[in-house]
């Protein structure tokens, strides 16, 4: 596996996604619309309201998952074509008792959900439901569940452990998903064996490297997906 630590234009983006033909999605898929990963929430509350456009043909429900504090927030405002909602609340004391421990860094939380939307190729739309990391949350989290296409699953490799819990749920809901290791500064390097033997991943499962906070490293993990998905459709049928 490429080094991880690298996700600007890293050939690890493309080629440790383990789908074929994603380079031919990408070029197709990446035309994305009305999306800027450096806008500012200034900026955004002052963006008109975007519709979906009339060519776009379908699409899907697709959920992003992990544990708290891995970037589903970020990724998905990182994305997202509309101004995100998000549910974001400070963390309490009350809290903190319930909750596993996160880094001091981390001040507030996802208590509901988050939500964006993303346009592919033109044709395409996704919309995005980030979950709350917490165990507790859990019942929302399967509610969230329903009628989704697909997943994301983030990961971070300083605590691969955390990601157990969001990947045995999407098995347990029989949803499919690919695997995104998000890239933080201290990142633990690992390869990609190691990686996929540590999260007990199948061999067709996506795994790709991420930023969170770029766009087009964010964008090409959601196409990974999207790839894994119609190729599951269409060995199904």
């Amino acid at each position: 596996m490429p080094d991880t630590g690298r996700t600007d234009g890293a050939s690890g983006v493309d080629d440790a996604s383990g789908v074929d033909g994603t380079d031919g999605v990408d070029d197709d898929m990446d035309d994305t619309h009305g999306m800027n990963g450096t806008d500012s929430a200034d900026d955004l509350d002052d963006t008109t309201v975007m519709y979906v456009q009339p060519s776009v043909a379908g699409a899907a429900k697709i959920l992003v998952v992990g544990p708290m504090g891995v970037g589903k927030t970020t990724l998905i405002g990182t994305v997202s074509e509309i101004k995100p909602l998000s549910t974001e609340a400070t963390m309490s004391r009350a809290g903190a008792r319930l909750d596993m421990p996160v880094r001091p860094t981390k001040s507030t939380t996802t208590v509901a959900l988050d939500f964006g939307r993303i346009t592919l190729g033109g044709e395409l739309v996704l919309y995005l439901f980030g979950t709350p990391g917490q165990q507790r949350f859990l019942p929302a989290w399967k509610d969230l569940a329903r009628g989704a296409l697909g997943a994301l699953a983030l990961v971070d490799t300083r605590d691969l452990e955390a990601s157990f819990d969001a990947i045995g749920h999407l098995e347990d809901l029989d949803v499919p998903f690919s695997v995104a290791v998000n890239s933080f500064p201290d990142s633990v390097l690992h390869s990609e064996d190691d990686l996929r033997s540590a999260l007990d991943l199948l061999p067709h499962t996506p795994l790709v490297i991420c930023d969170a906070r770029e766009h087009k490293s964010s964008v090409k993990a959601l196409i990974s997906l999207v790839s894994h998905l119609i190729e599951t459709v269409s060995e199904a049928t």
